[in-house]
This record gives C-alpha cells, sequence and structure tokens, in this order.
C-alpha cells in the first residue's frame, strides 16, 4: 500500500505537471524502472489501475477522514454520484457526466484543495467542465467557493474590495475554508494578476487593507492569535492573519490553452505555474 501510495503522489506531483505525451512516457518509464530498482513486489501489483487515493471516500463512509486508495471505480462513481446529487438539490443543477476521467480530475482537485495552501490550476479548453469539476470538489470537502461577478464597470478597486471579503472570511470570520474559483475571462485588466500573483506567492497583497483596517483585523483576532502564543506586535500579528488566510483561501484557476494569452501570462506571473499543482 505505501508503494503504490508513493507512485501515486509522484504521479500528482510530477506527471499532472506535464504537457505532452512524450514527456508523459518518459516519466513513467523513468518511474517504472526506479520502482523496479528498489521494491520486491511484482510491477502488474504495484501500478495496479485505478491508482487513485482519496480522504473524502472513507469520510463519506461515515469512517474517520483518510487518506486511502481507491479499491475499484464502482465504489468511486457511487460516492461521487451521491455527492453530486447532493450538490444538485442544493444548488443550480450541475449535468455533469462523471466518466472516468471525470471522477480523476475531481480527485485531482480535492487533493490539492484539500492541503493547507493548496491552489490549482486547471488546463483546458473552453466548456471540458473546469468549474463544474472545482464546484463539485469544493462541495465534497464542504467549502465554499467564491467567484468575482466581472461586468463594463469591474475594475481594480471592485476586485481589491473582493479580495478584502475573501481575506476576512479566511482569516478572522467564519475563518472556514473557502475556493477562489477565477476563469480566464474573468482577467478584463491584466493587473488583476499582480494581485493574484502575490496571492498565490505568499498571500500578502501590499496596500490590500489601510492602517486602520489592519487594525480592526488584528482586533478581532487578538483572543486566537493570544491562545497560539502569538506576541501582540504588528509584525506577527500580520504573519498569523496571512498564515490563517492561506491556509484557508483556495485559488483554482481555470485557463485555456489556446492562443499565446496563457503563455505569455504565465511568463509575465510566475506564481500562476511555480504556487499551483
Amino acid at each position: 500500500k505505501f508503494i503504490r501510495l508513493w507512485i501515486h503522489e509522484c504521479n500528482r506531483v510530477f506527471k499532472d505537471r506535464l504537457i505532452n505525451d512524450n514527456d508523459v512516457s518518459s516519466f513513467t518509464e523513468m518511474l517504472v524502472n526506479a520502482a523496479k530498482k528498489h521494491f520486491e513486489e511484482e510491477q502488474d501489483e504495484m501500478f495496479a489501475e485505478p491508482l487513485l487515493f482519496t480522504s473524502f471516500v472513507s469520510a463519506h463512509g461515515g469512517n474517520d477522514k483518510a487518506y486511502l486508495p481507491i479499491k475499484d471505480a464502482p465504489q468511486l462513481r457511487k460516492v461521487l454520484d451521491e455527492k453530486l446529487s447532493e450538490y444538485n438539490e442544493q444548488f443550480a443543477i450541475m449535468n455533469l457526466v462523471l466518466f472516468d476521467m471525470a471522477m480523476e480530475h475531481v480527485c485531482r482537485i480535492t487533493r490539492i484543495i484539500d492541503q493547507p495552501t493548496g491552489s490549482a490550476l486547471l488546463v483546458g479548453v473552453g466548456g471540458s467542465g473546469k468549474q463544474s469539476l472545482s464546484r463539485l470538489a469544493a462541495f465534497i470537502l464542504g467549502y465554499d467557493v467564491v467567484q468575482i461577478l466581472v461586468n463594463q464597470t469591474y475594475g481594480m478597486n471592485e476586485l481589491r474590495l473582493d479580495l478584502q471579503d475573501m481575506y476576512k472570511k479566511a482569516g478572522v470570520r467564519p475563518g472556514t475554508p473557502q475556493v477562489f474559483l477565477l476563469t480566464d475571462s474573468q482577467i478584463v485588466d491584466e493587473r488583476f494578476l499582480v494581485y493574484i500573483n502575490d496571492l498565490l506567492s505568499s498571500g500578502f497583497i501590499p496596500e490590500l487593507f489601510t492602517k486602520d483596517e489592519m487594525d480592526a483585523i488584528f482586533s478581532s483576532l487578538r483572543n486566537e492569535a493570544k491562545a497560539n502564543g502569538i506576541p501582540e506586535t504588528r509584525e506577527h500579528m500580520t504573519e498569523f492573519f496571512i498564515n490563517k488566510v492561506r491556509r484557508n483561501l483556495h485559488v483554482v484557476l481555470c485557463f485555456s490553452p489556446v492562443g499565446d494569452t496563457f503563455r505569455i501570462r504565465a511568463r509575465k506571473f510566475p506564481g500562476l505555474i511555480n504556487c499551483t499543482s
């Protein structure tokens, strides 16, 4: 089980970032050779499909949350179908067809955003289900999904206000996990990505809050910070607040690879690639 977990995590950390078949084949060959060299188990047993680990399947069965392997595709499909039905009862109906690849993507997204500071970059053409699968993944984990409402007058000031609200919800009250779902069509001003890059890289966005606004945040967090042994200095309180925001605010970027826009943005704002999975 631990060997299969290692193989799974190698696939998630490295293979999922590869963008062409040749690289995937080369990585798979390296992984197989490493497994043969260091482990005595049969190769077919180590690499048997489905090779997926999740924490939500065990929790769905009423057990403690644990990162365990999926026994078979029908088990995963049953859980996801039930979760999708629950989602459709509470929110606008998503007519999702959960074929094998879609189920694997949901497992990938939940794995990323279930980790503290985990943020995801989903790359695919429009209509491929990036937003829908992200919403389902967030619902499975009990996270709220936040999106900006872009119109003709939406600009930097409006984004700043929306980010302030997200930061307060993630870092002060209620201090619960949430997913900030952002698509490339919502980036109507390239300067938006300055904020997003800072959010992904360090969590600290210069001048997001005024001094008075930060003082109010510190006042709300003072008892919690004291209980955690945090000194009441401005520097330490800021760090405590930002760390809490980073733990709870998960960014999911849904971008299209069509054209040069994504390539240019990735070069100008490295946090989009380096700080996401």
